[in-house]
């Protein structure tokens, strides 16, 4: 017996995707694709995966043809066959179009929250349960202090906004490059479960975050690419809600912080399904310094990066267990279970 290693990628994005059309149907607001990194996302996405078909393609006929133009087309023949095959085109598409439904219906769902919510927010609490954990300190203070507010402020901004082009990026490497097609399935699934469920975290603890709620705390900080993202943001949110702008969305809502949990669940794929330590490294590196940009710039509170963990935990054992990947080692390291999308359901 066999089930597809796609199924729950298929269900969340449906399921997600119904979500806000309702959504929109009962706000009488129009579903809206979001501008970003290279453009709107149905343009961005297959334009990503057309890059990495040629960076894929191109490197591999120039080195092994030796620049002899006859040698090429068997190339890219031998090429497309081995590696492009009815699968990896499956998983291509697949991964792409769920995405694309789960995150554009993310955005507007996010968009929608001040208007199915209202004015129902939490960051009081948050802010106090901040103080607590760091003994009646600001967080925000406690971290400028620590690290300063000259030109740490900017590695600190750089490495946040690196956040932007790294989910179309890793997406589309996994998608394309994964050795073992399981693992682009791993991946996708995981990746529109942390976004469904950081969505599902806002209508539960709708907030704000302490840089819009307490921004005198980061007056201090000098001009970096992060404030002014949170600038416009903040005047894209008072467009949509104040002004009633259509055709555009409001992107301000916590709770848990996804930066945290796309961050850590890249970092967790790299760790378990590539081998160079380095690599690694980097992307551990990158999960650790992100969840300090979030606290410094005053995106998100403690119990929002606390949050963003937690999702991201639970997005990769749900998507390694429905694409047919093994846990070892009370979970520590794993093994896929078939080298398709059909995964063989005696053993999971």
């Amino acid at each position: 017996m066999y089930r597809p290693a796609y199924a729950l990628l298929v269900g969340v994005a449906t399921v997600t995707g119904l979500l806000a059309v309702v959504a929109a149907f009962s706000l009488d607001r129009r579903l809206v694709d979001p501008e970003g990194f290279l453009g709107p996302s149905w343009l961005r996405l297959p334009l990503l995966v057309f890059g990495a078909f040629l960076l894929d393609m191109l490197p591999r006929t120039l080195w092994v043809s030796r620049l002899n133009p006859k040698l090429m087309p068997d190339i890219v023949k031998n090429r497309v066959r081995d590696h492009w095959t009815r699968e990896r085109m499956i998983l291509v598409v697949m991964g792409l179009v769920c995405f694309y439904i789960t995150y554009v219906s993310y955005r507007n769902l996010k968009s929608f929250l001040p208007f199915i919510m209202g004015d129902a927010k939490y960051d009081r609490e948050l802010h106090l349960m901040d103080r607590a954990l760091f003994l009646g300190h600001e967080p925000a203070t406690v971290l400028h202090t620590i690290f300063g507010t000259g030109p740490s402020a900017h590695v600190l901004s750089s490495v946040y906004l690196w956040f932007l082009p790294l989910v179309p990026l890793a997406l589309a490497a996994w998608l394309v490059w994964s050795r073992n097609i399981t693992f682009g399935y791993w991946f996708a699934t995981s990746q529109c479960l942390a976004w469904s469920l950081g969505t599902a975290s806002y209508y539960a603890l709708p907030t704000l975050g302490p840089g819009f709620q307490y921004s005198w705390l980061y007056r201090d900080l000098p001009d970096t690419g992060s404030g002014a993202l949170m600038d416009s943001l903040f005047y894209a949110r008072k467009g949509v809600v104040r002004d009633g702008i259509e055709g555009a969305v409001q992107s301000v809502a916590g709770f848990a912080s996804l930066h945290v949990a796309i961050t850590l669940l890249v970092a967790l794929m790299v760790q378990y399904t590539l081998r160079n330590r380095l690599v690694h490294w980097i992307f551990w590196i990158n999960f650790v310094i992100t969840v300090v940009a979030t606290l410094y710039f005053g995106w998100h509170y403690v119990a929002d990066d606390i949050a963003g963990v937690a999702i991201a935990l639970v997005s990769f054992w749900l998507g390694g267990l429905a694409s047919g990947q093994k846990f070892d080692r009370g979970g520590f390291a794993s093994h896929p279970t078939s080298t398709t999308s059909k995964v063989p359901v005696d053993v999971d």
